[in-house]
């Protein structure tokens, strides 16, 4: 187990994984960086403030531990400052800033608490990123399901083209799934926005620490309950929890993909990715040949997030409770950039797409896929046996295929002959087809059938109009929920500075 997790250490730290402040310390202004020395640093600041308004901090000295601090604060703000990431070497700028006395800082105080607080705010802020990515994603699928509603398309199962459906409607299928993982980031969001601080190492403290305040100064809503639950095993949990629900969008994301791939194995696809913008390339020895570049990328970063999450149950597996193996932020931080990444080429994925309504539709009267309609009618207009039916257009689709009939020529006189010999031998009795030769032309019609289907959730307009209206305000107040946590986090530490400022008053 030692060597496959380290294995699966220098996997994450692959640099391919890392957002660009992380691969490039100078790739991002440092200012706007809420890494593990921003979050230090506020963590410091509220101590700062709530210690001297609250007794805990000499009022005498506090104005000098507020001038070094900012002072180690701006000197990390210049491009390629220092900007520690743990508190053993935060602590030691801040002494030679301040003098010693900037340890008073510290009462009731641990690395523990302060670097869970440090990461559930970092991985915090990755959750709004990939809910930002994965909101634009159903938005875009919202769009095209409403622009494709009409639109009439085979589906498939096991491979095999299988029924006529609205492409709207096969989207919306797609959205649900989508929407079912915005709903478990909220739930894991919640669970993750509970602020660690003033829980120290296991059990607390005998300092009378106001966690209250500090959570509401860092923005959390709440803090943790327990006190070892916080760094012990809370914050190890929730990176799995995190890789879990990035999975499932990666499973989404792979079955949509491989979908879509199927039709590039035809000579005439139905749906194929706009040529140009990186989207397909041309091979190098076959210059028919458009690859779907962007299709075969996606699904690549969609394996390295499904790896990337199974990778911190791994970490997170047979150690003592505490231990800091699933904990590390570039791990966890690879984890969810690779998340974005992949939602954000998906999205490209969506607008690239290129449907052909005219196509699909010469697919579906090439082939049988409108054939259990008939069984369908039959049964409910005619009150024969679903069975006898559908043995009924099971020997017509043979009949057809065995003389390559396509199904708008298939002769009406040869399906009066085998809907009589297939009552004859399933019933034992004689019967003429009750179909005139135009319900059977329209029993076939793809259009038709799609139009007419009854089932609640079905692609037929009424329903599609109520799915796609339901499904843009679930988006709304997907967007609102977004939007109210970035607002309070942004408040929260506006707030705190300001504050903090008048400490040096």
């Amino acid at each position: 187990m030692s060597i496959l997790r380290r294995s699966i250490g220098a996997l994450l730290m692959c640099a391919c994984s890392l957002p660009a402040y992380a691969q490039n310390p100078n790739a991002a202004p440092a200012a706007q960086r809420r890494d593990e020395f921003f979050w230090l640093g506020e963590i410091n600041k509220a101590s700062a403030v709530i210690n001297t308004e609250e007794g805990l901090l000499d009022r005498a000295v506090a104005p000098r531990i507020a001038a070094g601090l900012r002072t180690v604060l701006d000197a990390g703000n210049r491009p390629g400052g220092p900007r520690p990431n743990l508190v053993i070497t935060f602590e030691p700028l801040l002494i030679e800033a301040a003098g010693v006395e900037a340890t008073l800082l510290h009462a009731g105080r641990s690395s523990q608490d302060m670097l869970a607080t440090v990461r559930a705010a970092i991985l915090r802020d990755e959750m709004l990123r990939i809910a930002t990515s994965l909101r634009r994603v159903n938005a875009t699928i919202l769009r095209l399901a409403e622009q494709h509603a009409a639109t009439v398309v085979p589906n498939y199962t096991n491979g095999v083209a299988a029924q006529p459906n609205s492409y709207g409607h096969y989207l919306l299928g797609h959205l649900a799934g989508f929407e079912r993982d915005a709903e478990r980031l909220r739930q894991a969001f919640a669970r993750l926005d509970h602020s660690p601080m003033g829980t120290t190492v296991l059990n607390g403290t005998s300092w009378p620490l106001n966690r209250d305040r500090m959570a509401r100064y860092l923005g959390f809503p709440a803090t943790v309950d327990n006190a070892y639950d916080a760094a012990q095993i809370l914050s190890s949990e929730i990176p799995v929890e995190i890789g879990a629900l990035t999975g499932s969008m990666a499973l989404h994301i792979g079955a949509f993909i491989e979908d879509v791939m199927t039709q590039y194995s035809q000579p005439r696809p139905w749906i194929l990715l706009r040529e140009g913008d990186g989207n397909t390339y041309v091979s190098s020895a076959m210059p028919q040949k458009r690859n779907p570049g962007l299709l075969i990328n996606v699904r690549t970063e969609a394996s390295r997030v499904l790896s990337l999450g199974v990778g911190r149950s791994i970490m997170a597996h047979n150690i003592t409770p505490g231990m800091n193996d699933p904990k590390v932020t570039s791990d966890n931080v690879a984890m969810t950039s690779a998340a974005v990444r992949m939602l954000d080429g998906f999205d490209r994925v969506l607008n690239a797409m290129v449907i052909s309504p005219e196509r699909a539709l010469e697919e579906l009267n090439l082939d049988w896929t409108a054939s259990q309609e008939v069984a369908d009618i039959l049964m409910r207009d005619h009150r024969l046996p679903f069975r006898v039916g559908h043995h009924f257009a099971s020997g017509i689709v043979d009949y057809a295929r065995a003389h390559d009939i396509r199904p708008s020529d298939f002769p009406y006189a040869e399906a009066q002959r085998i809907y009589a010999e297939t009552v004859r031998h399933e019933m034992h009795q004689e019967g003429s087809l009750p179909l005139s030769e135009a319900e059977f032309r329209a029993a076939l019609d793809p259009v038709a059938i799609v139009r007419n289907r009854r089932t609640a959730g079905g692609p037929q307009p009424a329903e599609m109009a109520r799915m796609i209206a339901a499904t843009g305000q679930a988006l709304a107040a997907q967007e609102g929920w977004i939007r109210e946590r970035r607002e309070r986090i942004d408040g929260a530490l506006a707030t705190l500075n300001a504050d903090f400022a008048r400490l040096g008053n």
